[in-house]
């Protein structure tokens, strides 16, 4: 699968997002993170589905989770050994890849919602992990490491909506409109949590730089003005 027409126009920030050793470590470590829990929340879904073939490619995919994380923390890992430790940047913020079921609450979903959150999920992540490749050219392991990756996420989401569209034939296009609405939300409040954080760094710089100077220098003033070394009472009323 290549990059789509929008991730190609942002082929230069993400190079610059995975140019850094120590970036690409901590980036790898958190999608181990999100590997793993994707697949606890699948074995959950096999866990309550009575449909025997669903439950099996449940598992499997579980299975590939388990081993996604395992392969990207073991190449975080890797990457922090030889790389520059640095603290999280602003540019940590962008190339999010998969987000596994997004929060969702499997034990309270249908199993249409499921299917469909699945689908979208699984193909977000090709096409992120598609542009990871695309601009990884001067880490070749780590290109080859999403690569591997990349073939079983269009594995899944391939197989996600085989089993929507044969589950739920005649809702499964309505599941899945629904399924993107709630990511656009979703996207929407993430969107909004960023926007906040970044302006009230602004407002805190800007108290600093401009409301606390004014204050710092009249107490320098006041200081000047006061006489050094003990004093009487009557002097201090005076």
């Amino acid at each position: 699968m290549a990059a789509t027409p929008p991730n190609r126009l942002l082929l230069p920030l993400y190079w610059l997002i995975w140019l850094n050793a120590g970036r690409r470590s901590r980036k790898l470590l958190q999608f181990s993170e999100v590997e793993a829990n994707g697949g606890k929340d699948l074995i959950r879904a096999a866990e309550l589905t009575g449909d025997a073939r669903l439950r099996q490619r449940f598992l499997a995919h579980a299975r590939d989770e388990e081993r996604h994380a395992s392969m990207f923390r073991a190449r975080g890992l890797t990457l922090l050994e030889h790389g520059v430790r640095q603290r999280p940047a602003f540019l940590d913020r962008f190339g999010s890849g998969e987000r596994g079921l997004d929060e969702l609450r499997v034990d309270e979903e249908e199993i249409e919602a499921l299917l469909a959150f699945v689908h979208l999920s699984e193909r977000a992540a090709a096409r992120e992990f598609a542009t990871y490749r695309t601009v990884l050219s001067h880490d070749p392991q780590t290109q080859a490491l999403f690569q591997r990756i990349l073939r079983d996420e269009e594995s899944h989401m391939s197989y996600s909506l085989a089993e929507l569209e044969r589950i739920a034939p005649s809702t499964s296009r309505r599941a899945l409109w629904k399924a993107r609405l709630r990511r656009v939300w979703r996207s929407y409040l993430r969107l909004a949590m960023g926007l906040a954080d970044v302006i009230s760094t602004v407002l805190l710089l800007l108290q600093y730089f401009i409301l606390i100077p004014p204050f710092a220098v009249a107490a320098k003033l006041s200081a000047r003005r006061d006489k050094r070394g003990w004093q009487s009472r009557h002097e201090v009323r005076s």
